[in-house]
């Protein structure tokens, strides 16, 4: 690292304003750690790292301090590391396993950056499973320099929206009830502006729909283990997940979501976004009243329009 980068360590940020508690953080922590010590399922991740790449390559200008925040795995460390508008990755991660010599353990939540000493941040499915969304862009947004680029991918709110229905009807046949079980997720529509909440100009939001094929609804299962992303929603049961209601949202999965080769569909959405810390190199919006020429004229007939 720079000797630049290498002064932005600080103490922690102070925690976020309070707020609805959706994650158990801790246990999240947890679940991470097991993922890695059994074997990540790592497919969607290293779809957004080579998708990071490609994103970057469009942009015209170099990045001597990057931030990858939170990424679960090394996969957007690789994915950046021979990039030619890519300088340094320093990794903050909410466990150390894995993060090598000049990484930081670090909770998004509670980023230990001083202002303004980052060029770039990324970040690749892990937000969403923050408490306060808005507080994480403000603190990404405090830490980059101006003219600096957030640019993150993160699970949206169609994302398994099958086993959210086969959970629901199984657990409402089997125990009588409802609990959560799958997050709720961020749409997409929100996050241009929560961005712009945070002070980030020029926003930009897409989503990447992807539709996952699995032997069985326990082979879903088993990569979401993989994941780290099983259960860690603050208001779930404490009781184990009962037998018959696990082998009844299998069954109604396969019942609902299988093609014809018996094969079963998991959808997720990679929600994107990006958004400069403003500069006065940027593009502004034209001021009120400023226009050269009135929507009324640019709307009308070529042979009707005013000189």
């Amino acid at each position: 690292m720079t000797d630049d980068a290498s002064a932005s360590l600080s103490a922690p940020a102070p925690p976020a304003e309070a707020g609805p508690r959706l994650f158990d953080r801790a246990l999240l922590r947890r679940r991470l750690a097991r993922a890695g010590a059994i074997g990540p399922a790592t497919f969607l991740l290293d779809r957004a790292a080579e998708d990071l790449a490609d994103r970057l390559g469009a942009v015209s200008r170099r990045f001597e301090t990057t931030l990858d925040l939170a990424t679960p795995t090394d996969a957007a460390v690789r994915a950046l590391a021979d990039h030619p508008a890519v300088g340094r990755v320093l990794r903050a991660a909410p466990i150390a396993a894995g993060l090598a010599p000049g990484d930081v353990v670090a909770d998004p939540e509670a980023l230990p950056f001083a202002g303004e000493r980052l060029d770039l941040a990324v970040s690749l499915l892990a937000l969403h499973w923050v408490n306060d969304l808005p507080g994480v862009f403000a603190q990404v947004r405090r830490a980059l320099r101006p003219d600096g680029l957030f640019l993150a991918a993160m699970l949206g709110g169609r994302s398994l929206a099958e086993l959210r229905q086969a959970f629901a009807e199984a657990e409402s046949e089997t125990t009588g009830g409802l609990s959560p079980r799958v997050a709720p997720f961020a749409d997409v529509r929100d996050l241009g502006g929560l961005l712009q909440r945070a002070g980030f100009a020029l926003p930009v939001t897409d989503v990447d729909k992807v539709v996952v094929r699995y032997g069985s609804p326990f082979a879903l299962f088993d990569d979401l283990r993989r994941m780290g992303a099983t259960n860690a929603l603050a208001e779930r049961r404490r009781v184990p997940l009962k037998r018959a209601t696990l082998l009844r949202a299998a069954e109604i999965y396969q019942q609902r979501f299988a093609d014809p080769d018996g094969r079963v569909r998991a959808t997720f959405e990679i929600l994107w976004l990006s958004g400069w810390t403003p500069h006065a190199s940027q593009q502004k919006p034209l001021k009120p009243g400023s226009a050269r020429m009135s929507l009324a004229d640019a709307l009308a007939p070529k042979a009707t329009r005013r000189p």
